[in-house]
């Protein structure tokens, strides 16, 4: 009987994963190469990125204010937190990300036990303050900024980044941040 809870739990959870993941969205062109960027600084990434715009998926179905804030742990890997607002209430998850390759990261969460996910940086500006994700399946992907908003400039080099990469920008959504 006391095993059977936490089956329960570890089962729910897996389908809750699985049903995130078999988005039936691809939003990019698997037959163009994708490119993470070859001098991706960690250190530099850590900190709050403003989600601005993504390819809409199910498990951010309805968030808005969305932010992920990335933190250096001891043992190399970032800490990862993702925050949204959701039906009024603020929903998080937090896990850990692991640098497996230039911009390239295997992102997982504590509440999903043993799937981890690539995600790629696949642009960030001289300066920190824009960034590009994908994934290579492109069931995914996002444009992250340092402030909430973002300037046009950055907005277009972010969607070129992303057609460049075979992403359908068509399909991208803009994500709502309140006035901060």
């Amino acid at each position: 009987m006391s095993l059977r809870l936490p089956l329960r739990r570890t089962a729910l959870a897996l389908v809750v994963m699985l049903a995130g993941c078999a988005n039936t969205g691809q939003y990019r062109d698997t037959d163009v190469p994708i490119a993470s960027i070859a001098a991706f600084d960690a250190g530099r990434y850590a900190g709050i990125w403003y989600e601005v715009a993504r390819f809409p998926v199910p498990f951010q179905s309805g968030c808005t204010d969305v932010t992920a804030e990335y933190t250096p742990r001891a043992d190399g890997q970032l800490g990862v937190r993702n925050t949204c607002l959701k039906e009024g209430r603020v929903s998080q998850i937090a896990g850990s990300a692991r640098v497996t390759g230039p911009g390239r990261l295997s992102v997982r969460f504590d509440t999903v036990p043993f799937i981890s996910a690539p995600y790629w940086v696949l642009w960030v500006d001289q300066d920190y303050r824009t960034a590009v994700v994908g994934v290579p399946s492109g069931r995914a992907g996002w444009i992250l900024n340092r402030a909430p908003e973002i300037p046009q400039d950055r907005l277009n080099a972010a969607l070129q980044v992303l057609d460049f990469n075979g992403y359908d920008i068509s399909r991208i959504t803009m994500t709502p941040q309140a006035a901060r």
